[in-house]
């Protein structure tokens, strides 16, 4: 059983408290949601929708077509009416236009009533965020509004719902994270908002700084002093601080960065989601030093690959970037999984105040002392190079890949990050493997010797250039040929992409 509803209406209709209700109320009842949110720059007005998928199996994308639609305004059903299955069901505001700002709450009741879901699960899950009368009363109007469509049992699943901003902050507190850095900027800004929410309970500090610039170069004195710190931005905010990504390999001082992707160049469209920004978070900076780039696939991953970030960040006194983009960063997954256990982390280094302490941004002899010695500058170059061999190896402990679909195909998906979800909906049933890269910089030796086993490999990004078929190529040798590649700022639909996958394997 798979539903897809769209929710519309204007910016401060509570489009995504709609969401949220109909959500917690379904994984109470044991289903699988995905909910997809999808709204332009404006603080007010504009036309703005979420789809909520739901299922009785695991759930990671929607679909190109709508089953039921909820309508916070009148141009919701005229924009997506060629969006919607036969046989629709749709739920007008105009029924409860007398309510005013409950009229939210009297839709998800309709919807509710109409999934055939208990009203008293309803009510209690209403007075969880608004525990007052008018709510309570537009709640019961609207589930009186309707009949049942659908008679949902209860199911035996332990469901949670969790983004990926929420996600990579439990990464960060296991972590045991003391500083976060960060200048808002979507769709970094959900994280920030995430670990301030924390201070107090964890005794954390979520500091704003007057611009990237200031922040990163914050971030790298608290470290020296012996502060755990996480940095975080977007592409354009990324873009500012690749000075000091240097000065990172130069001090060898421990940062983690987090870069949540959205389109560019420039501003490009600012509230969407993108994978175009792999290339700079491999490459920016200048000289050469070693790096990791890890690259979860979902909110677990988030949370998991946060924690090892911060551990190879901290073991090899290095850079660590955790690269997401606004899908997995705002979306909201569900899952019935717990996520790996939480890695111990020890500092390998001295720290000012119990010795003396030097980092200098100039090449610097074992003392920290600068110099421009020819013999000293090889030396440290060679150094450099040696440490990203022992962070290799370092990262095999971890999964820089994983496998799914059928073992023994010759048909070969590769992918990353947020396309993970709507690949594996979008193959069910399908004579392939999928091949998630989560380890980009390192990346497994294991990549090369899976494609060299496939008779057919396809990549799928969701950029217009297909930088990780590009990355893969320059540490294999081979190219891939065919591609999926989408660049419209939104996320692949699984319907869509399965359509497009069988096209290539025949």
């Amino acid at each position: 059983m798979r539903l897809n509803i769209l929710i519309g209406g204007k910016a401060g209709q509570g489009i995504n408290k709609v969401s949220e209700i109909i959500s917690n109320i379904l994984a109470e009842y044991g289903y699988f949601t995905f909910n997809y949110r999808d709204y332009p720059s404006l603080i007010r007005g504009g036309h703005n929708f979420n789809i909520l998928s739901i299922s009785d199996k695991r759930v990671g994308s929607i679909e190109s077509k709508i089953d039921i639609i909820i309508a916070l305004d009148e141009k919701t059903t005229i924009i997506h009416k060629n969006s919607l299955n036969k046989n629709p069901i749709t739920l007008n505001f105009d029924k409860f236009q007398d309510l005013g700002k409950n009229t939210n709450i009297a839709l998800a009741s309709a919807l509710i009533k109409i999934l055939g879901i208990d009203k008293e699960i309803l009510i209690k899950e209403i007075k969880k965020h608004f525990d007052n009368k008018e709510t309570i009363l537009a709640a019961e109007k609207g589930y009186t509004s309707d009949n049942k469509k659908f008679d949902l049992k209860k199911l035996d699943n332990k469901i949670t719902i969790m983004t990926g901003s929420k996600a990579v902050a439990h990464g960060a507190i296991d972590s045991n994270i003391n500083l976060y850095f960060s200048y808002p900027m979507t769709p970094a800004t959900a994280l920030m908002n995430e670990l301030a929410s924390h201070q107090l309970k964890n005794s954390l500090l979520v500091f704003q700084p007057e611009s990237e610039i200031g922040g990163i170069n914050q971030a790298l004195g608290a470290s020296f002093a012996g502060a755990r710190t996480m940095i975080g931005t977007s592409g354009g905010g990324f873009d500012l601080i690749t000075e000091s990504l240097s000065m990172q390999g130069q001090t060898e001082i421990p940062l983690v960065v987090y870069l949540a992707s959205r389109p560019g160049p420039s501003t490009g469209v600012p509230t969407y989601s993108t994978q175009a920004d792999l290339d700079v978070a491999l490459r920016a900076g200048h000289g050469e030093f070693p790096r990791i780039v890890i690259a979860p696939g979902d909110p677990i991953e988030c949370q998991e690959k946060t924690n090892e970030a911060f551990y190879l960040s901290e073991k090899f006194n290095a850079l660590s970037i955790i690269l997401t983009d606004k899908h997995l960063a705002e979306s909201e997954f569900s899952s019935d999984r717990k996520p790996n256990k939480t890695l111990e982390i020890k500092s390998n280094r001295d720290f000012p105040g119990k010795s003396i302490v030097k980092a200098n941004s100039y090449e610097h002899d074992k003392f920290g002392n600068t110099t421009e010695s020819a013999e000293i500058t090889k030396l440290n170059a060679e150094a450099r190079i040696k440490k990203y061999e022992q962070i290799k190896q370092e990262c095999k402990k971890f999964q820089m890949i994983k496998t799914y679909g059928k073992k023994d195909s010759k048909n070969l998906i590769i992918s990353w990050g947020s396309n993970k979800t709507a690949i594996l909906d979008a193959i069910e049933g399908l004579d392939c493997k999928f091949i998630q890269i989560l380890y980009i910089k390192p990346m497994s030796d294991q990549i090369k010797s899976e494609m060299q086993k496939a008779k057919k490999i396809i990549l799928v990004e969701n950029n217009s250039t297909g930088q990780l078929g590009r990355i893969i190529r320059e540490k294999t040798g081979l190219k891939i040929e065919e591609r999926i590649l989408k660049y419209d700022g939104r996320p692949f639909m699984s319907d869509e992409l399965k359509k497009e996958i069988e096209k290539r394997l025949k």
